[in-house]
């Protein structure tokens, strides 16, 4: 798939994906807990989709808050600009830059050079010979390009990581197949009486990973390693459910990062689920307004709703939030880090982080507070709530004070 020049490139050089600051506060709350290139859209998270191409381990340009956590290589570096999904014509022409020489597509820096990663800035771009993309390269710019990208995301994973490989087979003489070929099964996965398309895009099944009884999927679709489509499930194209997460009822074009569940019946559509979130019984998300009208959404660069010029978006959910049986919220809503929100009606459009109610108001749901639940959460799936995780927690709360307007703690 390489050439042997890729090859000794990848050797000798460290590969590091930066922080755009012109999206990355546009991709909030997302980008609270991560860098940029940690977004899975597709079947991968974005630095693993470059780590496929550049058969290299790349490091992390972030915040000053997320740097222990997502740590870069020491010396010179390729910088690639973290909000780029590759594909193998980009990468070629990326792996041949020299030093001197940027890649640009219009006014979008998409890979230099540099000796002194740690002092980088997009802007250094602008001081070297300029080479121009011939192409219009999949930039994730918008916390909705998430899942408005997403079918075309998979289309191209599946292809990436299923060449060459052949799929275990579906052995259950219940599951009923359509275009059998666009399906690919890995190692460990159970289908049992389930119905699988594939006519309109393909389906990737992960490492063992279930797909339970009565459950109907159309792809383009993707499920991750440790998931589980739950009994009667209609999950429809352009959704990827990310590694170790249970889903149930309808969903439709969306996006669950991994480690979270939406288990039961209720609508999730044009949607984005962060880590370590859980949809109570019978949720449900508006992604259509009543009149058709473009959906807003709340932008943290702005302060303010801003027009998506998209006819479907429903619900952006951040890291560790939750919400309670029966929640219903309203076509474009953003729900912060660690917000837990429940009770009758239609919560506000823009819940902040660490937020505690619903629509009859909120009050601050407290780190301490916060802790007890995630330890709990985490511990279920082997994991431990340490004190990376706590600090970058403590950070995001002080980063977000300044939305929670309310006295009321919890």
């Amino acid at each position: 798939m390489f050439s042997g020049r890729l090859f000794y490139f990848c050797a000798m050089d460290n590969i590091i994906l930066f922080d755009d600051p012109a999206f990355r506060g546009s991709l909030l709350p997302f980008t609270f807990t991560r860098p940029i290139a940690d977004i899975r859209i597709g079947i991968l998270k974005i630095s693993e989709k470059w780590m496929h191409y550049s058969q290299s381990k790349p490091g992390f340009l972030t915040q000053d808050y997320l740097s222990e956590k997502f740590t870069k290589p020491s010396g010179p570096a390729l910088m690639v600009n973290g909000a780029v999904c590759p594909d193998e014509k980009l990468w070629q022409i990326i792996s041949q830059l020299e030093k001197g020489q940027a890649l640009y597509s219009d006014s979008l820096l998409l890979a230099c050079h540099s000796d002194f990663p740690e002092e980088f800035h997009p802007d250094h771009g602008k001081n070297l010979e300029r080479i121009e993309f011939a192409g219009v390269p999949v930039s994730i710019q918008k916390s909705w390009h998430i899942f408005q990208y997403n079918s075309a995301e998979i289309k191209k994973d599946f292809h990436l990581i299923t060449k060459g490989r052949g799929s275990l087979p579906i052995s259950d003489q219940y599951t009923i197949v359509y275009a059998k070929e666009n399906i690919f099964v890995e190692e460990g996965a159970v289908i049992k009486a389930a119905v699988l398309n594939a006519e309109n895009g393909p389906i990737y099944i992960g490492k063992n990973s279930e797909i339970q009884e009565g459950a109907v999927i159309r792809g383009p679709f993707a499920l991750c390693e440790g998931s589980t489509v739950n009994m009667g499930a209609k999950l429809r194209g352009d959704t990827t459910v990310g590694p170790h997460s249970k889903v149930g009822g309808e969903i439709s074009n969306s996006v669950i990062f991994g480690y979270s569940n939406k288990g039961h019946e209720g609508f999730l559509g044009n949607s984005v689920i962060g880590e370590w979130c859980n949809l109570g019984a019978d949720t449900n998300t508006s992604n259509l307004k009543n009149n058709y009208a473009a959906v807003k959404l709340w932008d943290y660069t702005k302060g303010g709703f801003a027009n998506t010029g998209l006819q479907f978006c429903g619900l952006m959910m951040g890291d560790h939030a939750k919400c309670g049986i029966n929640t219903m919220f309203n076509t474009g809503t953003v729900v912060g880090v660690g917000a837990n929100v429940f009770g009758d009606g239609y919560p506000r459009n823009f819940i902040p982080s660490f937020s505690w109610g619903g629509a009859a108001g909120f009050s601050t749901f407290q780190v301490r507070k916060f802790e007890e639940t995630a330890l709990a959460v985490m511990k279920r799936r082997g994991l431990i709530y340490d004190e990376q995780e706590k600090e970058i927690i403590k950070k995001i709360f002080e980063l977000t004070k300044h939305y929670r307007i309310w006295e009321k703690e919890v």
